[in-house]
Formats: structure tokens, sequence, C-alpha cells
């Protein structure tokens, strides 16, 4: 049996989704029906694509490899249609795009991948830096619009903002901690548990905010600006961690496991939006980009 771009289309919706339910409803195809081209595909290449649990689906480490391979052949797909239409497509010149660290990461890839898919003649040209300096750079017009995780309650009358993407937080474990019994974790009960915080973004700020609140001080092992030294710790064993759900990823660089669990106690969760200079109109080209950065992510909003 040969590869067939419907699986390709269907494994690709089912990785963003998370569950084959949740695709069967946003695409109006049976569920029996996307189980059985995923099954023929796992069948085809060899290996299993997804780890299958009550809650849905997870990518194995070689279904995390083959969906960079298959969102690429969609995407080359679409390009040489279009050329071979003789399709002229609107846009052109360069997009000035600023991102913060955590998006340019996990969020820019996907974003980057639709627009130029449907504006091709427009080269982006990507500044990474902190929220705070990309407001500056926004404000002094040295961009045109950013992609930014928002600081909780965040007050930034000088830009305008629109959201992109809502990721809760969930506490990274080690295979065979303890508390992978449950379904929802305590962060009181990790009270005792070396941590490792992520210290871009935010995210080191928010947990320290919610261990006040809840009284507790965990230790930290570590403080680092890197998320695959948060997860190769974790994976290790002895070590947790509270991450915003957008980084997660299964395997650790070394093909180790991490388990993510949900948290009881109420932790805002991450905001990406894409921002702009308050009361100054957007280039055509930045609009186009606006639309197609808060409609491809409206799904993943949870």
């Amino acid at each position: 049996m040969s590869l067939s771009l419907r699986q390709i289309r269907y494994f690709v919706a089912v990785a963003e989704h998370g569950s084959v339910s949740a695709t069967a409803h946003a695409i109006s195809i049976s569920q029996s029906a996307i189980t059985e081209k995923i099954q023929d595909l796992e069948k085809d290449l060899g290996f299993r694509l997804f780890e299958r649990h009550s809650r849905g689906v997870e990518l194995t480490l070689k279904g995390h490899q083959f969906l960079r391979h298959a969102r690429k052949i969609l995407t080359d797909l679409q390009d040489a249609r279009r050329a071979l239409r003789g399709e002229i497509v609107e846009g052109g010149g360069v997009l000035s795009l600023g991102v913060t660290p955590l998006v340019a990461g996990y969020v820019l890839p996907d974003l980057v991948t639709g627009f130029s898919g449907a504006f091709p003649e427009t080269a982006i040209d990507t500044v990474e830096e902190s929220g705070q300096q990309l407001e500056h750079l926004l404000v002094g017009g040295e961009l045109d619009v950013a992609v930014m995780v928002l600081p909780v309650n965040m007050i930034a009358p000088a830009l305008h903002t629109e959201l992109v993407q809502v990721s809760p937080y969930r506490v990274w474990l080690p295979l065979g901690h303890r508390e992978t019994r449950k379904v929802r974790v305590s962060l009181k009960d990790l009270a005792d548990t070396p941590h490792v915080l992520l210290t871009v973004d935010q995210v080191a700020q928010n947990i320290e905010t919610a261990w006040r609140e809840l009284a507790i001080r965990p230790p930290v092992a570590l403080r680092t600006s890197s998320v695959e030294a948060v997860r190769g710790l974790v994976a290790t064993g002895g070590h947790v961690a509270i991450m915003p759900d957008l980084t997660y990823r299964p395997w650790s660089l070394d093909g180790d496991k991490v388990e993510a669990r949900m948290i009881d106690e109420p932790l805002p969760p991450m905001e990406v939006a894409v921002a702009w200079r308050h009361g100054f109109p957007l280039s055509p080209t930045a609009t186009s980009f606006v639309a197609t950065a808060t409609t491809r992510n409206s799904t993943r909003r949870r």
C-alpha cells in the first residue's frame, strides 16, 4: 500500500487537534474513517505515529519527526498547484515581525508556514526579543507586527492585541513518578520535589506567584532559558516542572518520556497574541498576517 494525501492530511489534523473525535468534528468526517486511514499510514510506514489513551492521542517520537515532513509535503503541494495554475498572489515586499522566545520555538513555524503558503511573494524579517523590547520596537515603528506572550494582567495602551493561542500550564513529570497515577496534580503535593524553572516569557514569574499564593516554596534545582534543558532534566527523573502546554513534547532529545498532568489549583494560562501599534493602520501585508495568525490558531484555543 502506498501513502496517500488523504492519510497525510488526516494525520496532520489529528496531530493538531489532539484526538480523533475532535478532528472528526472539525472536518466532518467519521471517526472510523480517520482511524482507518491513520492505521493504514502507520502500517505502511512501519511504526506507530500516536500513543492512544483515554484523553485522546499523543505523538510518538517518530510521529513528531514525521509531522515535520507531512506539513512540508502539504505546503509543497499547495505551492505546486499555485504555480501550475499561474496564480498571482497579492502581497510582496517584506513583513517586519517580532517574536518572543517561546513564540519563536513553538508558534512561529506554523504561522510562517500558513502565511507563506498564502502569500509566497512576501519575505518575513523576524526579530526575537523580550515582550518589553518588542513593545518599544512596535511603538517606534521598527516592526509591523509582533507575536508575543502576554504578561498576566498586561496593560499596554500603546498596543492593540488580538489573541492567537491560549495555553494552560501543566505539570511535567518523569515516567513512573507517583503523581502520574492522578489525572490532576496539586502543586502542594510537589512542594518538596526539586523544580526546574523556565526563565523566558514570564514563566518562572507566573509559577513563583502561584507558589506565594499557595504559601509553598519548592526547591529550585535549576533556572534555565532552555525548554530542552527542562525536558531533559524532568525526563531523567528526580525533577518536575510547571510548563505551558504549547511547549509540551513527550520525548526528550535522548528519547526519554515526559508525562504531563493538569493542575488542581487555578493558574492563569499563557496567552499568545499578535500585537501592533495602537492608532496606526496596518499595511495590507500586515493585515493579511494578522488574519492568517488568528484564523489558523483558533482551533487550538482551549
